[in-house]
This record gives C-alpha cells, structure tokens and sequence, in this order.
C-alpha cells in the first residue's frame, strides 16, 4: 500500500476515535483542574474581546456586519448594545478575539484554540439557551480537538497562520458538541470544516495586514455553517482533514497525536496567558527588557542587541505601518517597552507607531541567532544587550516567558487583568467572571443568554 494512503486511513481512523471520545465526554468526567482551566479560557477570551471594542477598524467592521445582520439572536462585546443574528455575532467577536494579541494561545504547537472555539460558541450558546455548563463542555471539546490538529500536522517553517488553518475547525467541533451530535457526524463535522479554512500566511502578521485579524472570525462562521451543511448532507470526505492538511498545504503528519491518551492528556493543560500585548515569540525579550529597566532608563541606551529563537527573528520589521505589525515587531516591542515601561495595549497604541523616540530605538536595534536552539521549554529564550551612551553593556536573558505551564502566572493575575479590562465599559461583567472562575454551580447552570443579560446590564 502506498505510504500516502496508508497515512491518510489512520488519520480517519484516529479522527473516527477521537469524536467518539468528544460525543462520550461529560463534564462531570473532566477533571477538576481542566475544568478550571476552560473557566479560565473563557473569561480571558472574553476580555480580549472587549478590549478591541475602541479600534477604529474594527468598530466599522462591526458596524458593517450589523446592517446586513438577520434578527438579534446574541451580543457582540463591544460595549455598545449591538445584538446580531448568530452568525454575524460570532464573526464581529472573531474579529475582536486577537485584536489586542491579549488572548490566551497553546504552548506545544502553534495556535490559540480559545478563540477558535468560542466566538462561535458563545454566540450559538446564547441563540439556543444552552447553559453555561454546556458552553464549558464543548469548549473543552473543541480545544482539544483543536490542539491534537496542531499537533498531528507541522511544518518546517513558518508558513501558515493557524488563526485561519485552525478557526473553522475549533468552531464546527465546538458547536457541534454543543449540539451534541453522534460521533459520525462530529467526525463529518471536523472533514467538511478542513475544507473551509482559510490559508492565511503568517507573513500577513509581520506585514500587518489587518485581514489577519479577521481570520477568527471567518472561521468562526464557515465552522458554525459545516455544522448546518453536515445536518443537511453536505460534507466533505472521510480523508478530507489529511487531503487539506498534509495534501494542499503540505504538512508533516503524525497521526497518533490525535487519539493518543484521549482522556489522560488534556490540551488546556498546556495553554498560556499573556499579559503582554504582543506576539508570544516576544515575550521573553520584553521580560528580559523589563529587568534591565531596573538598571537603566531608555534615555541612556546608545544600541541594543538581541539573539533569540528562531521564531522571534521572524519578528523583524524596523518601521511597522499598523497596530497588527507593531505586536509582531522584535523592534517596536523591545523600543516601547524600553520606552513606557511596560508591554501593555498602550504600548501598541497607533499614536506609537510616529512616537520620534520609539522610531529612533527601533532604528538601533539588532537581531541575532540563540545558538544552539534549546529544547520546550525553553525554546522561546531572548537575550537582551543594552550598550550604553557612558560605554556600559547591560544584559539579561529569560528562558522561558511567564504564563506558560512551566512558568504559570499566580492565581488572580489573569483574573486581575480580565476583570480590569471589562470593569469600565461593563462594571457588571467582571463578579460574573469570577463566578465562572470559581465554577460557581449557579450561574453555570443557568443559560448562558441569562450569564450574558447580567454581564452587559
């Protein structure tokens, strides 16, 4: 048998076991911590999403959305009453999931499975009346789905941006657990949405091409319409996932990875949180940034010189033209942290792309090669050298960024930065936070439109 062929049947074998393990899973089988974990998913997901609600490009994406919207079916977090039919909400939320980079992303492979599922999710949870119990399931569902498709197919380099190769997929799987469709059909489901991706290249991120940041939101609507077609008859093949994945983008494929330890290994245990709003390949220079700041102040730097992981030097871009292309610049990251102190929303503010200082560090910064590259965790490492105008070399290297498993933030700090964000546009949506955190029995069993009725009150 060709090797090919061979590949592709064991990928629809394992798919097959892996949506009878989905359509089988309760949320009372979850373990506790995992259980925590989505709670946690959600709430800083949502944030993210309220946090765009001010960018000007985005509010008339929204608004465009909303003249040709069908009947008010659920909320678009933008702090201004706006009410969509289900579709048009999940794709204006998409939008705003990873405007302001804030939202959480899968630390093994590349992805941010939160934000593939739950712009769907939460807009088609809303319109049906499910519970927020039955929200949490199918987000687990879908994240691990969407973490074991990261992981089956990989590529040399970077040449994909998942935000449109994975979107559909975390979308159809999650509604359709939400649903809870037979294991056939979830298997459909996760074929025909691979067909309805979007090959967005990862250059379009350094570039800044704001079509990026939309990405989310288109597939949170051709996932949430695979399950409507699948329900019709309208599928893809049973070999469609391999045929788009490893066939038309050419990934490497490891099949295993999408039954292996069903139940035992769990994706959301290997998420990360950011509180630095920018790409995650930055973090660990602004971290190191950070440290030398207690050293020195940004008006004494001559030059500086970072080496870094072969990711971070995708990030070169001495003059980033938008707010996108700022959040992917090693340059505007390492000279506006140096500059405001910190690598918060504001740091990445559109009025920072003219700011002459900012301009002048970008201008003085280099980039080179970590060598030898380290294994996970510490694949992600940055060291930082400032030179001096009195001829003194600071440096300081991180490892590895907080906010991943190995490195996670204390209990509270992603709550604090969650509630902080939504407490001026919605003062009610940060206590439903921290109840949903807390797994509070109550408001996860009521439905989720009565959840999102007491946060936007």
């Amino acid at each position: 048998m060709d090797r090919a062929i061979e590949i592709e049947g064991d990928v629809g074998e394992r798919l097959i076991a892996l949506a009878h393990w989905a359509t089988a899973l309760e949320w009372t089988a979850v373990p506790k911590g995992i259980r925590r974990r989505a709670a946690l998913v959600l709430c800083d997901d949502l944030a993210a999403i309220v946090a765009a609600r001010g960018e000007p490009e985005l509010i008339a994406f929204q608004d465009g959305l909303a003249r040709s919207s069908g009947p008010a079916e659920a909320t678009v977090f933008n702090a201004r009453a706006t009410r969509l039919d289900r579709y048009s909400a999940a794709v204006a939320n998409g939008g705003a999931s990873d405007w302001c980079e804030l939202d959480e992303g899968y630390r093994r492979a590349i992805g941010h499975a939160g934000i593939y599922c739950l712009p769907a999710l939460m807009a088609e949870a809303e319109a049906t009346g499910a519970s927020g119990e039955d929200l949490l399931r199918a987000l687990v569902i879908g994240y691990e789905t969407v973490a074991r498709i990261a992981l089956c197919f990989s590529w040399d380099s970077l040449v994909l941006h998942p935000h449109g190769s994975l979107a559909a997929v975390g979308a159809a799987t999650a509604v359709g657990a939400l649903r809870r469709l037979p294991a056939d059909r979830m298997a459909a489901i996760i074929n025909t949405s691979a067909t309805l991706v979007v090959p967005g290249p990862y250059s379009h991120a350094v570039k800044g091409a704001l079509v990026r940041n939309v990405w989310p939101g288109i597939g949170a609507w051709a996932g949430m319409r695979a399950v409507d077609w699948v329900e019709a008859g309208i599928t893809g093949t049973p070999g469609s996932l391999h045929d788009v994945f490893a066939g038309a983008f050419g990934g490497t494929c490891a099949p295993r990875a999408l039954s292996a330890d069903l139940g035992t290994e769990w994706g959301l245990a290997d998420g990360y949180h950011k509180l630095h709003a920018c790409c995650q390949y930055a973090h660990a220079a602004v971290e190191a940034t950070l440290e030398l700041l207690a050293q020195a102040s940004a008006d004494q730097i001559d030059r500086i010189h970072i080496d870094t992981h072969w990711r971070g030097r995708t990030l070169e871009n001495v003059e980033p033209a938008t707010t996108l292309a700022a959040k992917f610049s090693m340059q505007h990251a390492l000279a506006t942290t140096a500059i405001h102190g910190h690598a918060g929303a504001e740091s990445f503010h559109a009025a920072t792309l003219d700011d002459p200082r900012i301009a002048a560090l970008r201008a003085k910064i280099s980039i080179g090669a970590w060598e030898p590259e380290l294994p996970a965790p510490n694949d992600r490492p940055a060291r930082v050298s400032w030179h001096l105008t009195d001829g003194r070399v600071l440096s300081a290297e991180c490892l590895s960024a907080r906010g991943g498993p190995d490195r996670p933030f204390a209990p509270g700090e992603i709550a604090g930065k969650a509630t902080g964000i939504v407490a001026q546009p919605y003062p009610n949506m940060g206590p439903v936070l921290l109840q949903l955190l807390a797994l509070d029995q109550t408001v996860l069993a009521q439905p989720w439109r009565d959840t999102v009725d007491a946060m936007v009150e």
